[in-house]
């Protein structure tokens, strides 16, 4: 089996291409960062393509899938998770900063997923995950082109899932609440202290990654992590007003700048 991992050098997408490395998988590593992802080549021990890439550059973002798949063969399972999140006031974000997410978390899924699906549809299987976020169903202040980026992917992911009903071909969308990894830290390090958010349950990278290959095998449509989140996938509306209740404030920086913080770029 070949899968491919995009923003496999940190955080959920080390933690998913480590729980298929150890179920035996083929690995192609797509991020950024050369060294980081070499290094996890070496950690996982198995057949491993590394691929580094900016998909925020959508012209060059699949220039890497020949050469991968003439290193392990056809795709059998793309796993969409790069991301990069910038949080600040909406009316003084940078344009170029929305631009960017909206590159990363929406026009890299669409491009890589248009680039793989002519094959899957040829050979009558594969799988494609697209790694969303809870913010596509309730949008958090400050967090407003993340939300739209992510809420454009989960309705592409679900127009698409119509198109391949009996092709063979399986679309499962993942959509994550809290999760420890560096991308939620620095998130939550741009918000004012709030105990109602501290008492927010937090799922492990490990435990998300083990879900996401367990909800390919199964050919699982949609996957909420922790569970408790589920509620506000299934009644939008509440979600969106218990996000509205609860969320605390921007931080300010002290030069008076309504940005709160520019989280690095995807990895």
């Amino acid at each position: 089996m070949h899968v491919v991992v995009t923003g496999a050098s940190s955080g959920i997408g080390r933690a998913i291409a480590l729980e298929y490395g150890r179920a035996g998988a083929k690995l192609t590593l797509v991020a950024r960062r050369r060294d980081k992802l070499e290094a996890l080549a070496r950690e996982l021990g198995t057949d491993c393509f590394v691929a580094p890439c900016d998909l925020s550059d959508l012209s060059h973002a699949a220039d890497w899938l020949e050469a991968a798949e003439q290193a392990n063969g056809p795709i059998d399972v793309l796993v969409n998770n790069a991301g990069v999140m910038t949080l600040g006031a909406t009316a003084q974000l940078p344009a170029a900063d929305g631009q960017r997410m909206l590159d990363v978390c929406l026009g890299a899924p669409l491009h890589l997923t248009r680039a793989v699906l002519p094959g899957m549809l040829a050979r009558g299987g594969g799988a494609i995950v697209q790694v969303s976020s809870m913010a596509a169903f309730a949008a958090p202040p400050g967090g407003t082109w993340y939300s739209a980026a992510k809420a454009g992917l989960e309705a592409f992911t679900e127009g698409l899932r119509a198109e391949l009903r009996g092709t063979g071909v399986h679309l499962l969308g993942v959509y994550p609440g809290p999760v420890a990894t560096p991308l939620a830290d620095a998130g939550y390090a741009a918000y004012e202290p709030n105990g109602v958010v501290s008492a927010l349950p937090l799922g492990s990278p490990e435990r998300l990654a083990q879900l996401i290959r367990r909800g390919v095998e199964r050919r699982q449509r949609t996957l909420v992590y922790p569970g408790a989140f589920r509620v506000g996938q299934i009644f939008p509306r509440f979600g969106r007003w218990f996000t509205n209740a609860v969320s605390p404030k921007l931080k300010t920086l002290p030069t008076g700048s309504a940005t709160a913080a520019m989280l690095p770029p995807a990895p």
